[in-house]
């Protein structure tokens, strides 16, 4: 399979989106749970992260793929 090319600076589009929807969800933890302390809503957030309640299987409709098995 040959290499993709990827233009310099194609991807940081959607880092910062990552980086904007981290900041969006802490907000919504700290409304959520305003008594919590700092380290609290960190460990909501990573637990948040790897859960990923409501997308289990991704973001979007569709039927999931095993990627382990992909060649």
């Amino acid at each position: 399979m040959p290499a993709i090319k990827v233009p310099p600076g194609a991807l940081q589009p959607a880092l910062d989106l990552f980086e904007v929807g981290i900041e969006l969800m802490r907000q919504n933890l700290r409304r959520r749970h305003p008594d919590a302390t700092a380290e609290d809503i960190v460990r909501r957030l990573h637990q948040w992260l790897h859960e990923r309640p409501g997308a289990t299987l991704g973001d979007c409709p569709g039927r999931a793929l095993d990627l382990g098995t992909r060649t």
